[in-house]
Formats: C-alpha cells, sequence, structure tokens
C-alpha cells in the first residue's frame, strides 16, 4: 500500500511538473512573438518639411520594391538628368522628409546632385509592410534603383545615403549591387543582434533584465512568423564585398546605436573608406549640428567617386 501511494504522489508531482512545463513553454513563446511583434512596426510621422520649403523642383513618383509587392511613394528631385543622382534612406520611425533629408538634398541640389527621397515600407505615406530592421527594406532601396535606371539614369550615375536602419538597409543591398560605386552611411548598426534588447526594451514595458531572457524565442518568432533572417542582419559582414571606399559617419555620444558600431563597420570596409566620428553628437543628430561640415564631408566624398568613374 505504501509503494502504491508513493507511486502516486510521483505520478502527480510529475504531473504538475508537465503542466507547468508546458504553461511556461506557452507564456514564454507568447511573449516572444508579442516582442517580434512589437519591433515590427513603427508609428507613422507627419512630414517635417517639404520640397517647395527649399524651392526645389521635384515629381512625386511611385514605384514597386524589387519584389512587386508593395508601392513606395517619394520624391524626385532632378534637375539635369545627365548629374548623378542620390538616393535618400530614412531610418526607422522617420520618413522622405525626416532628419532634415530635405535640407540636405538642397544643398546637395545647389552643387549638381539630383535626389530621390522616398519613404520605406510602414513608413510616410509608402504601403503598410512588416518593419524588419533592413531585411526586407532592402528590396525597397532596390526598387528606388530600378524605378530610377528605368527612366534612364545608369546605375553607376547612383549613390546611396542610408541613415540608421537605412544606412543598414543600404549596406546589405549594394553588397549585392555592384554596378552602384558610392555609398554614405550615417549612424548605422555593425549586427542587429547587439541591439534587440536595447529596442524591445525601448518598445515595450518589460524590465532590461527580464529582456534577454526572450531574446533567443524573439529571433525565433521573427524567422518563422515574420521570414525575418535576425543573423542575415550584419553589415559589418555584407559591407565586407562592397568593392569600394565608402563614407562612414557617426556621432560620439550615440546612446541609440553607439560609435563602436559605426568602428566596426569601418574595420570591415575597404581600406580606402572614411570613418567621420562627429565629438559630442547623440544618434542622427550630426547634420543638425554641424550641417556645414557634414555638406562638406559628404560632397567630397560624392565628387571623388563620381570623378573617379
Amino acid at each position: 500500500m505504501k509503494d502504491l501511494k508513493l507511486e502516486y504522489t510521483k505520478y502527480v508531482r510529475n504531473r504538475y511538473v508537465t503542466i507547468v512545463i508546458i504553461l511556461l513553454s506557452i507564456m514564454y513563446g507568447g511573449i516572444s512573438l508579442f516582442l517580434a511583434n512589437s519591433v515590427t512596426k513603427a508609428d507613422r510621422e507627419p512630414f517635417e518639411h517639404t520640397p517647395e520649403e527649399y524651392d526645389l523642383d521635384y515629381e512625386a513618383v511611385t514605384f514597386q520594391d524589387s519584389e512587386g509587392e508593395i508601392t513606395l511613394r517619394g520624391w524626385h528631385i532632378q534637375a539635369n538628368q545627365e548629374d548623378p543622382t542620390i538616393i535618400f534612406v530614412h531610418g526607422l520611425g522617420s520618413n522622405r522628409a525626416g532628419d532634415e533629408a530635405l535640407d540636405l538634398a538642397s544643398r546637395l541640389a545647389s552643387k549638381g546632385y539630383n535626389s530621390l527621397l522616398f519613404d520605406l515600407r510602414g513608413h510616410g505615406m509608402s504601403d503598410d509592410k512588416t518593419i524588419s530592421g533592413g531585411f526586407f527594406e532592402q528590396h525597397d532601396l532596390i526598387g528606388a534603383v530600378d524605378f530610377l535606371t528605368g527612366i534612364g539614369i545608369p546605375e553607376s550615375n547612383i549613390a546611396v545615403i542610408g541613415f540608421s536602419m537605412g544606412a543598414a538597409a543600404a549596406i546589405l543591398a549594394l553588397s549585392k549591387e555592384p554596378n552602384i560605386t558610392a555609398l554614405v552611411v550615417d549612424s548605422t548598426y555593425s549586427d542587429i543582434s547587439d541591439l534587440i534588447t536595447q529596442e524591445v526594451s525601448r518598445k515595450t514595458a518589460l524590465p532590461d533584465w527580464l529582456v534577454p531572457v526572450f531574446i533567443p524565442g524573439t529571433k525565433l518568432a521573427a524567422d518563422l512568423i515574420y521570414k525575418i533572417k535576425i543573423g542575415e542582419l550584419v553589415p559589418r559582414d555584407a559591407v565586407t564585398k562592397i568593392d569600394y571606399p565608402i563614407l562612414i559617419i557617426h556621432g560620439k555620444s550615440d546612446d541609440r546605436i553607439p560609435v563602436e558600431h559605426g568602428i566596426e563597420v569601418h574595420q570591415s570596409a575597404h581600406h580606402g573608406s572614411k570613418l567621420w566620428i562627429v565629438p559630442e553628437v547623440p544618434h542622427m543628430d550630426s547634420f543638425l549640428r554641424y550641417p556645414d561640415e557634414y555638406t562638406i564631408e559628404v560632397l567630397n566624398y560624392l565628387d571623388q567617386r563620381f570623378d573617379s568613374q
């Protein structure tokens, strides 16, 4: 009888343990899915400025991403089709007019550079689609390239300037587009895995100390549910496939994407690449703080790249 009671006690205990494990697994999976979902969306911000404010002649344009899945919208600022065209790629939660992009485009226009500013998926006036930290946004940038080549602008006459997430997307995309040979990246990350904990903490109410527990599940959910390959979001590796010098700009006081990310990308980039670390500047504020110096750096780089072709 005693043996039967002992066996029954073990049976009940094992059942409880099994139920607890199942419930914890369901909770872990649910929270991981919630976290993955929270970093695949962004609020749409209104335009800070319009081309009219800078007396820029422009055309409102629409085009498809390179997969032909969504419609993207932008402004094409073109004075002379023979001049180079710079594609602007904004960051997470911004849009084509954010971060004083039109001011920079206006300054470039005065020196003979056309521009294409457009909204990435899920931003501005472009179609809704999963935001992916740069993984799918690569297709948006290539769609912009296809739009320009479709109206007669050769890839050899196109450059890209990317900001934050847009900078990372630009590195990833241009590592597969060898005919574009000029790239400026401002505040790029080097490996998105290093930022996931910070981004989830920023977008959710979970305490910072608890977030890392759910990172493996979040990565798995991002892959299985949203088809985002987190392991491929490593501009530090992708930049090794870009066979020309690039310009890397990063604020030394950036607490969103620490300056070490820019340094790592520079270390992996073409040996002729330049890293401009801007002192006492937080995330994405280099142009805002030093617009003249910023413009000179970008123009010097672009002039060198296009003169070398």
